[in-house]
């Protein structure tokens, strides 16, 4: 079978640039699925392009008419499941369950904010506090409203979630009526471009509101203009040139950034001994370390348990670990498949020996696992990895190191103080989860460390299974963390909608400032 040749969507058409600059693989097998690449392509006309058709066509639509056509995207992308499952099984190595997170969860986030826009009605722009008197004139006030930017919002995605990275960004940006220029990570695109297909062949979006870039990202961040905005997802070091780029820079261009980060769980003494509580993290820790086989930037890489429990936590997690079924993501009774590619594996097993400096094996290994039919040397599966920091006093990598794949380290603890402290060697993360059956517990973590993350999951006997997962982005929460996690924040509801939005302050005459508050929608 010939590799499929991946086009751009940009000024309104398919555009192939010249060569190969990345060749998509299935890593199973090895086989060369699809070519991708983007040179040539005039990235300013496509911009120029985007701001010019794409956002004058959201400008005339209210909220609510935006929010319709969120609703036709999910309609096509769902009318065309069966096949996205396909494609991020052969692309992605992805299980059924883990193809169902990221395609189910862009379809959801798409119309959880199409519900969202709706509510927002005819409203063009948002009241977001109630007016405030600036004088002693009763008459002189000011209220604050956002307004959409008038430029494009450039989408910089990573490789583990081709259809949520793409959606979830997308959804909001196109309800705040800033067109959608989306650049996913080549290794994956394949899903990201069939979808975007669909899309635009269905004539569902007005003309220029979605771009797509397949390939290199090229020249793209010279051409971006103060108007437009970033969204990035993906390494730190590669969100260091997105938000350093002289051209950036220079325009004061706004960038939102979700980058490494490592994600904590943690169970308390009072229930690492048994419970509703402690079955829930061993499910949660498992399930976090082999879903999408642990590419997931809001996995769980640190495991924190009271010192004296460390050996049966230890002893618990390997039990389920030993029984989880490695290998092809299309035969049914696997539960986790390989890493998107063999540079990922490789990547891995770099880190996984970085941690071993430190940490002793539980279970898994820094090389690939014998698979029966899979050619190891054309695969790129990596066992769970399962390490314990037996003495964390003087361990750095722990904290330092996050393992892109299904690997997690047991980080021992002293006393609440000293787990607040050692988790707060992260640096920043997305979410952390705390398990315990004493709510008074869970109260003092939040306050001891919710400073360090975005989002804490507090689970208690009473949620235990009701929760929706550590590990799950809700698009009714916030998604980002301070520090090494870039300092960034996506969704959150209609919270999310402010990045694409400018806020400014109007003072005027309260007859003035009452027809302006007729006219907005209110944010809160």
């Amino acid at each position: 079978m010939n590799p499929q040749t991946l086009d751009s969507y940009v000024s309104g058409r398919w555009t192939r640039g010249g060569g190969v600059e990345t060749s998509l693989v299935d890593p199973v097998s090895g086989e060369m699925i699809a070519t991708a690449s983007a040179k040539g392509v005039d990235l300013k006309r496509a911009l120029a392009f985007a701001r010019r058709q794409g956002q004058a066509a959201l400008a005339a639509l209210s909220y609510a008419e935006r929010a319709k056509l969120l609703a036709a995207i999910a309609d096509v992308l769902t009318a065309n499941r069966a096949r996205y499952e396909g494609i991020a099984i052969q692309n992605s190595g992805n299980t059924k369950i883990d193809a169902a997170i990221d395609i189910d969860g862009g379809i959801g986030t798409l119309k959880y904010y199409a519900r969202l826009g709706a509510g927002l009605g005819e409203a063009k722009m948002l009241l977001d506090e109630k007016p405030v008197r600036l004088a002693k004139a009763e008459n002189y006030q000011a209220i604050h409203l956002m307004v959409p930017r008038r430029g494009v919002a450039v989408h910089i995605n990573a490789f583990n979630f081709p259809s949520w990275g793409l959606w979830e960004k997308a959804a909001v940006s196109l309800l705040a009526g800033m067109p959608v220029f989306a650049k996913p990570a080549s290794s994956t695109a394949l899903l990201a471009h069939e979808m975007v297909r669909d899309v635009v062949e269905a004539k569902a979006l007005p003309e220029g509101t979605l771009s797509l870039l397949v390939g290199g990202a090229n020249d793209l961040l010279d051409h971006v203009l103060s108007d437009d905005a970033i969204a990035f997802t993906g390494s730190a070091d590669t969100a260091a040139r997105v938000r350093g780029h002289r051209n950036v820079v220079a325009r004061s261009v706004p960038v939102n950034i979700e980058a490494d980060s490592i994600n904590t769980a943690l169970v308390a003494p009072d229930a690492a001994g048994g419970g509703a509580a402690f079955d829930a993290f061993i499910r949660e820790v498992v399930r976090e370390m082999t879903v999408k086989a642990g590419q997931k930037c809001t996995a769980i890489r640190r495991i924190f348990v009271p010192q004296d429990k460390a050996a049966d936590i230890a002893e618990a997690l390997f039990a389920k670990l030993k029984n989880t079924k490695v290998g092809d993501p299309r035969n049914e009774d696997t539960r986790m498949g390989p890493v998107v590619t063999r540079a990922q594996q490789q990547a891995a097993f770099e880190g996984i020996r970085k941690l071993a400096q430190e940490a002793d094996f539980v279970i898994g290994d820094d090389a690939p696992p014998a698979i029966d039919g899979i050619d190891a040397d054309k695969a790129a599966f990596v066992a769970p990895t399962l390490l314990w920091v037996k003495d964390s006093k003087d361990a750095d990598a722990v904290h330092e190191v996050e393992v892109f794949g299904p690997a997690a380290t047991i980080v021992p603890y002293k006393d609440e103080k000293d787990a607040a402290a050692q988790i707060a060697r992260g640096g920043g993360s997305l979410v952390a989860s705390v398990y315990g059956e004493d709510k008074d517990f869970l109260a003092r973590m939040v306050a001891g460390i919710g400073a360090s993350h975005g989002r804490l999951l507090m689970i208690d006997p009473s949620i235990a299974a009701a929760h929706t997962g550590h590990g799950i982005v809700m698009p009714q929460c916030n998604h980002g963390g301070p520090g090494r996690a870039g300092a960034g924040e996506e969704l959150g509801g209609l919270y999310g909608l402010r990045f694409y939005h400018q806020r400014l302050a109007v003072q005027g005459s309260t007859e003035l400032l009452a027809s302006l508050q007729a006219q907005a929608a209110a944010l809160h």
